[in-house]
This record gives C-alpha cells, structure tokens and sequence, in this order.
C-alpha cells in the first residue's frame, strides 16, 4: 500500500512529550513517508523534542517561540535557506494562565486573556504568514480545537474564547489562501488525557462525561486524530478547506442525555 505523503514535507509545531496530540501527528506522518521537521520552544525544551525526533526520523529541528516574532521570522528564513518546500503545516499550540482555568470566566484579567489570544489563534496567522510563501505548491495547513469554542464547557473559560477566535481564523486564511492552492482546516479533538488537559480543573470528570454519553461511548484515542491529520495533509484531503473536523466519538452532536 503506497504510503499517503510519501514526497511530501511536513512541519509540526508543538511537540512537547510523546503523549501530546502533536506527536501523535508527527508519527504518523513519519509512517506515511513524510519528510518530517519538528520545532522547540526553547533551549530547555531542544533535547526532549530532538530525542523523540530521532525516534521518528526527524530530518530537522527548529527553534520557535510563536510569542518571538523574531522567532517566527528566523524559522522561515531558515528553511528558505535550506531549499525547503513545504506541504503541511501542523499547528498544535494553545496557552492560559492556570489561574484564569480555574476562576469564573468574568474574572479573567487583561494580561490573562491577551496571552490566550496569543498564543492559541494568533500564532496561526503569524505563522501562517510566515511559512505560506514555502508552500509554493499548495498545500494544507491544520491546527486543534475543541468544543469549547462552540459551547461552555465548565473550566475551559478562556481557552474557549481562544478556540472561537481560532477557528475564525482558520475560516478567513482558508478563504485568502485558496487561490494559492493552500488549505486550511482545524481538527476538534475530543478531550485526551494530555499533559496539557491536566491543566483543567476537573479534567478527569470530563473524561467520564464523554465516555458515557458520546455515541461510541468512548474517549478519542489520540491515534484517531493523527489519522485525521494524515487525510488533511495528503492528497485525500485535497477538496476540504475552511472546516473544522470532529475527531471525537460523536460527542460533539449530542443533546441533554
């Protein structure tokens, strides 16, 4: 069976350990042929992501705080120094302040909400900017969602606001990079026992709420969601722009239960 982007090279951002959602991507698009780059946040956090990228067969690795515009410009100029054409982007980046997860959403301070936007939506556009004139093929970028952005879900305050303005963005850049044969989509991941989730109060009833009352009467498996991400970036998903894409046992069409 012919491997789905074999020919292909894929950047992802925001491999953090081997249980986020962004290496689950990364793997799999290392099993489908992909010439795969990852990037680092920082000095601290180089030797993690180079260990698992070795693990993966990583062909480079990439420093890039998307906070740093500096950052974001320098990762662009060095894969343009380097002769890289890119065809999928992975965006898997989101931040809070703890505290503004575990307070009443009306009391999320100045500083609190700016850093969410921040981080979670705007880095899109700024990389997007960044890394699109590296695409000159087309291709598709892709970041993560998740419910809260439609609906409330206790303790993800913020971060909901964050994922609404994400995936508006996604909407937007999808509709201005279309003639350039570049799509963009987000995957709603339903919720996975991340490092990152733990971050949510309560995470764990979450879990159980999910698991009892989704169809499949189950949680996401964090394998489902990289599948997903492998039919975006390849050529099966050539016809699909501006979307976001519910990996999360159906929980997302249900009622009261």
């Amino acid at each position: 069976m012919p491997k789905l982007m074999e020919g292909k090279t894929a950047i992802v951002l925001g491999v953090w350990n081997q249980w986020s959602i962004a290496y689950a991507i990364a793997a799999a698009f290392a099993r489908e042929g992909a010439t795969l780059l990852l990037t680092y946040q920082n000095d601290r956090a180089k030797p993690t992501v180079e260990d698992l990228g070795k693990q993966l067969g990583a062909a480079g690795y990439y420093p890039c705080d998307v906070q740093v515009q500096s950052d974001i410009d320098g990762l662009a100029a060095s894969l343009k120094s380097e002769g890289r054409k890119l065809d999928a982007v992975v965006h898997s980046l989101a931040f809070s302040k703890r505290e503004d997860l575990g307070q009443p959403f009306v009391n999320t301070s100045r500083d609190g909400f700016q850093l969410a936007l921040d981080v979670s939506a705007y880095s899109l556009v700024a990389v997007t900017h960044a890394l699109a004139p590296l695409m000159t093929d087309g291709g598709s970028i892709m970041t993560l969602t998740y419910l809260g952005s439609t609906r409330v879900v206790t303790n993800y305050n913020v971060m909901g606001v964050a994922k609404a303005a994400l995936e508006a963005s996604v909407r937007y850049l999808a509709s201005e990079l279309g003639p350039q044969k570049i799509r963009v989509n987000a995957i709603s991941a339903g919720p996975i026992k991340t490092i990152s989730a733990r971050g949510i109060k309560d995470f764990s009833k979450v879990l159980d709420f999910v698991a009892q009352h989704a169809p499949l009467r189950r949680n996401t498996d964090p394998a489902e969601v990289a599948d997903t991400a492998v039919f975006l970036g390849s050529d099966l998903g050539r016809g699909v722009t501006g979307n976001v894409i519910y990996v999360d046992a159906g929980f997302q069409i249900m009622a009261l239960g």
